[in-house]
């Protein structure tokens, strides 16, 4: 009964959230070297001025702090993100008749990877474990020692002290409510409060 209605659900969802936060490592690295060579292609390329150079490298730095805080902030609209990104394209075309057609695709290239790394770290973000199951795992986890104890009196306190059978009730359930926060914290691995979270400023463009 424990293993079904606790132990098992508790790995499940401990399983999926390691599993998020280790794709969130990848589109992460994804979205930090997308921004790493467009500033690469923007700052060789000899027909932009140095003050041409300096306005994107500013968005693209823009777009690598504004993207770590909403990450960090747990926000669920990306209006704000859709605007800065969108500034790329407004400089990519408003020095259409100086950037080369072959620079203009290199940078829409990678801006396409830089979207989908995006997409998919707020999708990481903002869908976790089903609410029901965690909900579902909290509540067994509080009715356990009500269930549990009775069983471990009968078999334990007419050879040991009751002080055993408690110990033993109580430190389950302390490794049960222990798992599950570990869990609970692998949920948010950007808003930088657990031990285990992601350190977003080391994916900065600029870090």
């Amino acid at each position: 009964m424990l293993s079904i209605a606790i132990v098992f659900p508790l790995v499940f969802t401990i399983r999926g959230s390691f599993r998020r936060r280790e794709k969130a490592l990848e589109h992460l690295s994804q979205f930090r070297a997308a921004l790493k060579t467009m500033y690469y292609f923007a700052n060789s390329s000899n027909n932009l001025s140095e003050e041409e150079k300096t306005e994107i490298s500013n968005i693209l730095i823009e777009i690598s702090d504004q993207s770590m805080e909403h990450l960090k902030n747990n926000k669920e609209s990306t209006e704000a993100l859709d605007n800065i990104t969108d500034k790329v394209q407004a400089f990519v075309l408003s020095k259409s008749d100086v950037m080369s057609g072959r620079l203009k695709d290199r940078i829409f290239r990678f801006m396409n990877d830089l979207h989908e790394s995006l997409e998919n770290l707020h999708a990481i973000n903002t869908h976790r474990t089903p609410i029901s199951l965690k909900a579902y795992c909290l509540v067994f986890i509080y009715i356990f020692p009500l269930v549990y104890a009775p069983t471990i009196i009968r078999d334990l306190a007419t050879e040991n002290t009751p002080s055993v059978t408690y110990f033993v009730v109580i430190l389950t359930e302390f490794i049960l409510i222990s798992l599950y926060n570990i869990q609970d914290q692998l949920e948010y691995p950007f808003d930088d409060y657990g031990l285990d979270d992601i350190k977003l400023d080391g994916f900065k463009m600029n870090r």
